[in-house]
């Protein structure tokens, strides 16, 4: 059909995210090596204009910390990087999870102090 599989644009999401905690000085790793993971609760994307075979763009990304610190929610806004024509729209819904015991945590303060 000549153009991205749907699937792929939740792939371009992941990246962007760990790319926007990484640049903000949060690397993805740190806060699994703190113990906590960050599994995803809830998500959703609405498919605008289709994404073309070798097309470039650009996935922005900004990430909100919920008030009780225990969820992050990432508003994303897919763009084709020639003419920044919006492509798709989304959000994950992630929380922060002691995964031992299976509950939820307070983000690290170093994610708090970022976002809050």
């Amino acid at each position: 059909m000549g153009i991205a599989y749907h699937v792929h644009y939740l792939d371009w999401f992941e990246y962007a995210r760990t790319e926007a905690l990484r640049d903000a000085g949060v690397p993805y790793k740190e806060i699994e090596e703190s113990g906590i993971s960050l599994p995803v609760t809830h998500l959703e994307i609405d498919y605008k204009h289709p994404a073309r075979y070798d097309e470039e763009i650009i996935v922005e990304t900004i990430p909100e910390l919920s008030a009780s610190t225990v969820r992050i929610s990432c508003h994303y806004r897919i763009l084709r990087e020639r003419d920044e024509h919006v492509l798709a729209t989304g959000r994950v819904d992630l929380a922060f999870l002691d995964p031992v015991r299976g509950r939820p945590v307070r983000a690290p303060e170093k994610v708090t102090k970022l976002l809050l």
